[in-house]
């Protein structure tokens, strides 16, 4: 039965009106999650060459943030179901920020793993709760949208991160006795320290809770909410323990797999790789930010798309092939501008399949089934992380030795080359997955 138009025209208001107050705030956040995340990309401009660490060590210490982000996901996810997303991720911004300019204070092989390897514990579950969080206030039908909003801040930090970066190496080198790679880390850590005082002030667990929604508002949205996840429901409650088991949720986990490992194994390189290029770091920081302006252009109406015609699958496995094939022909072009430009399509591929693919776990998942099973998905995708960087240090490494290529430019092509495949295949296997509407379709009916 269609809704009376009086309250769907309430709630499309209200459902703005939540827009402009959570959105533009959870960017500014992630924002800053995903720069001290992959900040590590810039410092090694300088870092390595300090430390005396070699491709493989740093790929190694790169990816091992994600080891600890892989432990600590699925509990960090349940606890934010339990205490409320306000005070959880208020705790997860700033010990992150804490130990983010901690890594100021690495000095070999050692530490740099275990700082990375907390910072992978203090930020575990910031992403996926928000996903979940986003899950309290839209429904299923308008959920690609908003997430692709939120999600832009991953290019946008990369390209304004990247000019920041460099210049931040160029302006502070030897301040105050300090390298110009310390200095990045404890200048761009302390926006989370603060953002998480902020978000115990400004956000709200939920819409019941939100002082700044009427009566009436309130209740079109927790309605509206209510009925959709009674609807899928029908169909198929899952209990924690399925959803953490169920074939779907881990099949979508090897999908997210995929395509983090080429997002990541390109980020954490991309510095080095344009650097190499003859480019100086102030120069390498402006190219850098190239085809991540360029994925942040294209998310948004790639997801209002995927929302307009209610199609999914082919919504993540067209822009994973892209990806894949972008990275793949980008690493192997001798030409600087063509491999730019190849590279660029790549990354616009990666970051169009990124927030669409949340439509699919969060169309079968609803409340602690939900928060686990995202958390999940998110988790093992995120061994991605991991895997990207430490692969493409190690093939640079060692398949010249291996024989495996013939010259060392080979070793680098092939690094790269190699995790577009993983994009590819994450591609095949959500087409193989498929995506069943009736999921979505039963709010609207």
């Amino acid at each position: 039965m269609a809704e009376p138009l009086a309250t769907g025209a309430l709630r499309a208001e209200t459902s703005r009106k939540i827009a402009r107050r959570l959105i533009p705030f959870l960017i500014v956040c992630y924002f800053i999650s995903y720069l001290d995340r992959v900040n590590l990309g810039f410092a090694a401009l300088t870092f390595r060459q300090d430390l005396a660490l070699t491709a493989e060590v740093f790929g190694l210490g790169a990816g091992i943030f994600f080891l600890g982000y892989f432990l600590f996901e699925v509990p960090s996810n349940l606890l934010l179901e339990k205490v409320g997303a306000r005070i959880w991720i208020a705790r997860i911004m700033i010990t992150w920020g804490l130990v983010s300019a901690a890594m100021a204070l690495v000095r070999g092989e050692t530490s740099f793993y275990f700082v990375r390897f907390l910072l992978g514990l203090a930020e575990a579950g910031f992403f996926p709760g928000i996903i979940l969080y986003l899950t309290y206030w839209y429904t299923a039908a308008e959920r690609a949208r908003v997430v692709g909003m939120f999600m832009i801040a991953v290019p946008l930090s990369s390209a304004i991160g990247a000019p920041v970066s460099s210049w931040i190496l160029g302006a502070f080198a030897g301040v105050g006795g300090l390298a110009s790679w310390q200095w990045l880390f404890i200048i761009e850590a302390l926006p989370a320290v603060v953002m998480g005082f902020v978000v115990l002030a400004y956000l709200d667990d939920g819409p019941a809770t939100a002082k700044w929604l009427t009566a009436d508002e309130k209740q079109a949205v927790v309605a509206h909410l209510d009925a959709e996840r009674a609807s899928r429901e029908a169909i198929r409650k899952y209990s924690l323990g399925e959803a953490l088991s169920h074939p779907r949720v881990i099949g979508l986990a090897l999908v997210y797999f995929g395509v983090v490992t080429g997002l990541y194994g390109f980020g954490f390189w991309a510095p080095q790789i344009v650097k190499a290029f003859g480019l100086s770091i102030a120069q390498t920081g402006w190219v850098v930010a190239i085809p991540y302006v360029a994925g942040a252009l294209v998310m948004i109406p790639w997801t209002k798309h995927s929302d307009a015609t209610r199609e999914r699958s082919w919504h993540v496995a067209l822009p994973a092939f892209l990806g894949g094939i972008g990275l793949i022909v980008g690493s192997y072009l001798s030409s600087p501008l063509l491999a730019m430009i190849a590279l660029t399509l790549g990354s616009v591929g990666t970051f169009a399949a990124l927030p669409t693919f949340w439509t699919l776990p969060t169309a079968l998942l609803t409340g602690t089934a939900a928060a686990g099973g995202i958390a999940l998905i998110n988790a093992i995708g995120n061994v991605g992380g991991f895997v990207g960087p430490y692969l493409v240090g190690w093939i640079k490494d060692n398949a010249l030795a291996m024989k495996i290529v013939t010259d060392q430019t080979g070793a680098n092509a092939l690094s790269i080359a190699v995790i577009g495949g993983f994009m590819i295949a994450a591609g095949v296997l959500t087409l193989l997955l498929g995506h069943d509407p009736a999921m979505e379709d039963g709010a609207h009916k």
